[in-house]
């Protein structure tokens, strides 16, 4: 049977353990931002790279497969690949972050919304896709990224003016 002072040394070798891997898990954080940045960019730039190859294509897909709701098929071609050309850009470089995370989330979503039929596997890619932006979008980019560069220059900015 174990004493009350064996139980304490006990819980404080557990306790002190989780902070040691807690502190580990915080210095990961920059690292794991920028991993999750850098492979939902790949995603959606190879995907817009895709879509601006074959442009005849790409607006037979918005008219005939893909449904966007409220815009015209050539309208949500143009959107849906520039979106994709532009935002991974500004969410590799962590330049206006949150914006677009916000961003690809919504052009992740009308994906899905706008697909009348989709696999089972390819729908789990877009919930795991949306899940990081969402992440993304919530946290922000993370310390390595240009907003945290840029943060106290654009402070300066602001009380000067």
């Amino acid at each position: 049977m174990m004493t009350s002072n064996g139980r304490m040394a006990w819980l404080a070798r557990g306790l002190n353990a989780w902070g040691g891997l807690t502190r580990t898990l915080n210095t990961l954080q920059p690292a794991a931002a920028l991993l999750a940045r850098l492979y939902i960019a790949q995603v959606f730039f190879l995907s817009g790279l895709t879509k601006l190859r074959d442009w005849d294509t790409t607006v037979a897909l918005f008219t005939d497969e893909y449904h966007v709701p409220l815009l015209p098929p050539a309208a949500a071609a143009l959107l849906g690949t520039a979106g994709e050309l532009v935002l991974p850009v500004l969410l590799v470089l962590g330049l206006a972050g949150r914006f677009p995370a916000l961003g690809l989330f919504v052009v992740n979503a009308v994906a899905v919304v706008s697909l009348s039929e989709i696999a089972p596997a390819a729908l789990q890619q877009h919930v795991f896709w949306g899940t990081l932006l969402a992440g993304l979008a919530i946290y922000g980019g993370g310390p390595w990224s240009l907003d945290r560069w840029l943060a106290p220059t654009l402070q300066r900015v602001r009380r000067t003016s």
